[in-house]
């Protein structure tokens, strides 16, 4: 294949006039994820140069006034005229859609990005884009405007022969996104999932907008094995080495990372050419494959299995494991209308292929480790068996005694799931109130009794012996895990309803981890939410006034006066408020705050996060909770 990278490289596919009309064709929404993904897309035209050797360090910097300015030192946009435009290269990959290296034309062996629409489209959408491009001595520039050309490329100066790279720095649109301020933790996590997967890559993130900068480096020699030990972090591993597997079959290169540890949930994240893939896909299930055969041919082997025992299930063998299946292949086919899948048949082949074998190899040297390995996972199948006869036991007796709803559940009439919602409320006095003070039609109560299980210190069959967790699996009506079915949700609001101070927090994050653990869809697909009880009750001249934070008690009180008359109250509860100022502040639909609760499709942050706060491990959580402490506001200590 040829690696020359010149002019006649860059090949045109079709125009740009549509990408400001349908911004969300092109980078899913003009959210604030959207924002963000315009700087992802400009840093993986830089990653392509490091995945094809010719980068090694990349700068990302959040400028005041929120521009991006992204710096790489790979070889620079070619410069000279493309033949078939009559236009120099750079500008045919700023101005034309599907216009770069990644079409076949022998720039890129393989590519991530948004198949080459990125610089294109990241141009289109903002008010203003400059690039500046080192390459071969001479200093290049040209500036856009909401995408259209304001002068000609020219040459700006000279450099050194050895200096090459390309810095683009760019304004969003404010007419085309929602907001245009940049978070610099949003920023953080996914270039430094970017740096684990790129083995040497050196990538530098900077926030200019504070008197003091911001640096974070991500540089990762060790690549995804670093990245399993980075989400493995707050667990305890139950052996000490990285499990890896590294090789190229048919095309496809592969790389495999894996550890288990005590917990009980699998994390096992899949990527092709940098991009995640959350629906797994043809390289997921060759490693799952490999997985479950390699340890079920072991375990045989070496009579840890016996003659009459049956096989370890694939599930048994992944309790406890965070894996990372990374691929790298010329031209990968995505499955789905949201192309999260990924459908390339060559791929499983080549995982399963690698993986059985280096894996065997593995576990031949390192008979301890697949000792311990296989005792878990023989636990999981027993722990797996107990569960099964749990939940049978539970379908049994709820169609033998008729009774599918916990009595503690106070129902709506409506039976239309989309007009109903389900608060689910901490303690007996909140849970009083919150009954009263209800739509009857619409808004269903569920009382919990103190802090449910914490299920991630939790196997199934523990978690389906908790009552708690078990009114709440049946008053959704959707099953967990295997038997999850949302098509069977009884309300499509599920309103987590705590105190504001500590406690309340815990008992939320408790049971945001359940439902992210067994019924993630639910999060997903928008239907979790949190209620925003108010803080503070201001009364004067017979007015009462409802403040949510400090800052809306401090406007309220430069709007009526701060003065002996005010008889503010602090709320420490729920169970302060009597029916009427709940329904008012927090439970009727025209007045109350609602925050939904929202996840990124298989983001291992998230993991992360779910583990540092709820794990065994003190010392991580310390660090979290110091780390971002800055963020919380209004909670009762």
């Amino acid at each position: 294949m040829s690696t020359e990278y010149g002019a006649d490289q860059i090949q045109i596919l079709e125009g740009l006039e549509a990408v400001r009309k349908r911004p969300g064709m092109y980078i899913g929404s003009t959210s604030i994820r959207g924002l963000h993904h315009l700087v992802y897309e400009i840093v993986d035209n830089a990653v392509d140069e490091a995945l094809a050797g010719f980068c090694d360090t990349i700068d990302v910097t959040i400028n005041k006034g929120d521009t991006i300015t992204v710096s790489d030192n790979g070889r620079g946009i070619p410069v000279g005229i493309n033949h078939k435009s009559g236009k120099p290269a750079v500008e045919v990959v700023f101005t034309i859609l599907h216009a770069g290296g990644k079409f076949g034309g022998g720039g890129y062996k393989v590519s991530g990005g948004l198949h080459g629409v990125g610089a294109s489209v990241v141009n289109a959408l903002s008010e203003w884009l400059e690039v500046t491009i080192y390459r071969e001595g001479k200093i290049y520039n040209q500036r856009y405007e909401r995408g259209k050309v304001i002068y000609p490329l020219k040459v700006v100066g000279d450099c050194p022969m050895e200096k090459n790279g390309t810095t683009v720095t760019f304004k969003p649109d404010a007419k085309i996104f929602e907001e245009t301020v940049y978070e610099f933790n949003t920023l953080k996590q996914r270039l430094r999932e970017i740096a684990f997967l790129t083995k040497n890559l050196k990538i530098i993130l900077r926030d200019d907008r504070e008197e003091e900068q911001k640096v974070r480096e991500f540089h990762y020699e060790g690549g995804i094995k670093e990245f399993v030990e980075y989400v493995n972090k707050s667990k305890e591993a139950i052996y000490p080495e990285v499990i890896y597997c590294e090789g190229t079959k048919d095309d496809v290169y592969v790389e495999v990372a894996l550890q288990h540890n005590d917990s009980y949930n699998e994390s096992c994240y899949s990527f092709v050419n940098n991009i995640t893939t959350p629906e797994g896909g043809t390289h997921l299930a060759g490693f799952r494959n490999a997985l479950t055969k390699t340890f079920n041919d072991y375990a045989r082997n070496n009579k840890l299995l016996k003659e009459n025992e049956q096989n370890l299930s694939g599930e048994d063998i992944r309790e406890g494991l965070t894996a990372i299946v990374s691929i790298k292949i010329g031209e990968p086919q995505f499955e789905g209308q949201t192309k999260q899948k990924l459908g390339n048949s060559e791929a499983r082949g080549a995982v399963d292929s690698i993986v059985s074998e280096q894996l065997t190899y593995f576990l031949e040297q390192n008979p301890q480790v697949a000792k311990i390995i296989l005792e878990k996972s023989i636990m999981a199948q027993r722990a797996r068996e107990a569960a099964r006869k749990a939940r049978d036991l539970t379908r049994r007796k709820t169609a033998l005694d008729g009774m599918s709803l916990p009595g503690k559940l106070a129902d709506c009439t409506d039976k239309n799931p989309e007009n109903c919602e389900i608060y689910i409320v901490e303690g007996d006095s909140a849970g009083g109130s919150a009954k009263s003070a209800r739509s009857r039609a619409t808004q269903a109560i569920l009382p919990l009794r103190g802090k449910i299980l914490n299920v991630e210190k939790a196997r199934l069959d523990k978690i389906y012996g908790n009552a708690e967790i078990k009114a709440m699996i049946t008053a959704f009506g959707t099953g967990i895990h295997e038997d999850f079915d949302i098509s069977k949700l009884r309300y499509h609001k599920i309103i987590i309803m705590t105190d504001a101070d500590v406690d309340g927090a815990h008992i939320s994050t408790l049971l945001l981890t359940f439902l992210y653990r067994f019924m993630p869809d639910l999060i997903k697909e928008g239907h979790v939410y949190m209620a925003q009880p108010p803080l503070y009750k201001l009364e004067k001249n017979k007015k009462v006034w409802y403040a949510y934070s400090d800052d809306e008690l401090n406007k309220i009180l430069m709007e009526v006066g701060r003065d002996n008359n005010n008889k503010i109250q602090r709320y420490k509860g729920l169970g302060e408020m009597d029916a009427e100022q709940l329904w008012e502040t927090t439970m009727d639909p025209e007045k109350r705050i609602l925050k939904r609760v929202t996840m990124d499709d298989c983001d291992p942050e998230i993991d992360v996060v779910f583990t540092t706060l709820m794990g065994d491990k003190v010392e991580p959580r310390r660090e979290f909770i110091e780390e971002n402490a800055v963020y919380v506001k209004n909670l009762d200590v």
